[in-house]
């Protein structure tokens, strides 16, 4: 099953997609954010009454950021092998894990913004894992039973600002630079996450391709490490890093520019797409 959260004539709602169609579940489920509906249980329970729910044609609602309220968006740096290499980094002892604030998170179509403050804004293609059942201290080998399902995001990083200091956070939250969509896709679907393969295209160009088993450190790891420093929610995301091919590595460096067209697609998932303009705030 694929979830969405969208936008219809002014009102967030959430809903079940199916084909070129989103089921409105809002109001059947009582639950006004697809965040809530995950803490209320099994998304199945409510996509069990779709049949008495009114449907939207996808091309006729505005999509949000998958989970655009998330309370944590745990975000994982250098995780892949190919990515460590390029860098020239060993890998870390522990994830690198930082923080992304939900409010800076566009939906799939909607613009990705380049910062008046730097022209260094980078794409990185990655998948994401949303947490279905809370948890503290969850063991590797259980947690995917945590896990509510798996979206794209495209985590916009302005690399002058990443690299003023140790600290990430003010290059990765630049507000409009974090993608994350178009939809979550339930495990059934998706099969072995170890097997999805990443390609990130910028106007059409392949610049980044990868499979999950790169990861250095893998979902149930993740899953494991970030719930023993916090108690994982239903709706918190984990954005499980990029693979090699970022532009901030190539030679000539590569940003993304006003005018581009970045696209991350993601196998079992889909394609989170995003146009890429100024910031004329």
């Amino acid at each position: 099953m694929k979830f969405a959260s969208f936008n219809h004539d002014g009102s967030s709602r959430w809903g079940m997609v199916v084909g070129d169609e989103i089921v409105d579940l809002t109001d059947l489920s009582g639950h006004a954010t697809l965040r809530a509906a995950l803490a209320a249980g099994d998304l199945g329970r409510f996509a069990s009454g779709a049949a008495n729910a009114p449907r939207l044609a996808l091309d006729k609602v505005s999509l949000m950021p998958v989970i655009s309220d998330a309370e944590k968006v745990l975000c994982i740096g250098t995780n892949y092998a190919s990515h460590l290499a390029e860098t020239g980094r060993e890998a870390p002892a522990y994830p690198l894990v930082f923080t992304r604030f939900a409010d800076t998170q566009v939906g799939h179509g909607q613009p990705i913004v380049v910062p008046r403050e730097s022209e260094q804004l980078d794409y990185e293609g990655e998948i994401a894992v949303i947490i279905g059942k809370e948890g503290r201290r969850i063991a590797a080998e259980n947690a995917y039973d945590h896990v509510a399902g798996y979206s794209i995001y495209n985590d916009g990083s302005v690399r002058d600002w990443q690299w003023h200091t140790h600290q990430f956070t003010p290059g990765k939250n630049f507000p409009g630079t974090g993608g994350f969509g178009p939809w979550l896709v339930t495990p059934d679907e998706v099969g072995d996450p170890r097997q999805m393969r990443l390609v990130t295209r910028l106007n059409g160009q392949v610049m980044q391709e990868s499979v999950l088993s790169d990861l250095v450190y893998d979902v149930p790891a993740l899953v494991a490490y970030c719930s023993s420093f916090t108690t994982l929610r239903p709706g918190d995301v984990i954005v499980t890093g990029t693979t090699g091919g970022v532009g901030a590595f190539r030679n000539p460096k590569i940003w993304m520019k006003p005018g581009d067209v970045v696209e991350v697609e993601v196998s079992g998932i889909g394609t989170l797409r995003n146009p890429v303009v100024a910031d004329n705030s």
